[in-house]
């Protein structure tokens, strides 16, 4: 239990913050807002670049 709270304070959970990690989890990065149906799941390295994924 202390170890999943290690890993969720570090943020491995759910905490796209870079390009690779947006690409593995099935996104794309796009400029601004996400476009039409896709969903904003983090940042491609700086925060002008959305991570943006379709549910």
């Amino acid at each position: 239990m202390l170890l999943l709270c290690v890993f969720f304070l570090l943020g491995v959970f759910g905490d796209i913050r870079n390009p690779i990690t947006c690409l593995k989890s099935g996104a794309i990065c796009h400029p601004g807002f996400c476009p039409g149906r896709y969903k904003h799941i983090g940042v491609c390295g700086v925060s002008a670049i959305k991570c943006c994924k379709k549910p």
